[in-house]
């Protein structure tokens, strides 16, 4: 009898891991954005990584965005680990896989590695520490040098709501931003404020960007021929500010792109 409760438990047990390895190839094989009929109604998956310092609230962004929940009793996220949140975008079923990756130095030769595949990255910065801002040019560096060259970028001022706090001008951030080609927007992940509005904004940018490729392999493929920048996407691209509570702008500014 023993035995034979072994080997229904044994059997239990290969099956829960052939239903998890399925689960992690599935999840690897659609981190590049096309879809793989694994569920028909999803019809894209865009891989999203989140960075910046550590304890900037990257994962209580992610968290607002992908569960609507904020943890007053949040810890350092150790490596990497990443959320999920299915949206409509032109109609279409689209999947964020949102890898949130630790800011900690000693994890950065780890997390380099899960740049590949993505199709957009959230950068955050702690509008009340001016030290997290000022890193945010390494991380853009670090981002491109790992990174498809034409990942869509949108920087994230987080804790929007500590105004009495601020140490990072609004104008710095947006400055920055124009002068890498990113968008940006502060947020407030205790509030909620913004996060929304932000995730959905890098979301819509990397379906664009998507279908501006295709239509590119297209005309390439019909022979016609379409101009390009560096990075292959068509030229004219805008970045969007997305403002913040004290930024008089309206609210959705449009500034010039660079391809730096």
């Amino acid at each position: 009898m023993n035995q034979e409760m072994n080997g229904v438990e044994d059997q239990k047990h290969q099956q829960q891991q052939q239903q998890q390895q399925k689960h992690e190839d599935q999840m690897m094989n659609r981190v590049n954005g096309v879809h793989h009929n694994y569920d028909d109604k999803i019809d894209y998956v865009f891989k999203v990584v989140v960075i910046g310092d550590s304890a900037v609230g990257k994962t209580q962004v992610l968290s607002r965005f992908a569960k609507n929940e904020f943890c007053f009793d949040s810890k350092s996220t150790i490596g990497v680990e990443f959320q999920t949140r299915t949206v409509s975008i032109q109609s279409k079923g689209v999947k964020a896989q949102i890898w949130d990756t630790a800011g900690q130095e000693r994890y950065r030769a780890v997390t380099s590695a899960y740049y590949r595949g993505a199709l957009g990255a959230m950068l955050v910065y702690d509008i009340t520490k001016r030290q997290t801002f000022d890193h945010v040019a390494r991380w853009v560096e670090e981002l491109r040098a790992h990174a498809d060259s034409s990942i869509v970028i949108m920087l994230i001022g987080n804790k929007a709501d500590l105004v009495d706090s601020r140490a990072v001008p609004t104008e710095d951030a947006v400055e920055f931003a124009e002068r890498q080609g990113l968008f940006f927007s502060e947020t407030s992940a205790l509030s909620g404020h913004n996060v929304e509005s932000a995730f959905f904004k890098l979301l819509e940018e990397i379906f664009n960007m998507v279908s501006r490729k295709t239509l590119l392999v297209d005309s390439g493929a019909n022979g016609n021929h379409t101009t390009e920048t560096n990075n292959g996407l068509l030229k004219g691209l805008k970045i969007d500010v997305i403002s913040g509570p004290d930024f008089e702008v309206s609210e959705m500014k449009k500034l010039s792109s660079c391809s730096c």
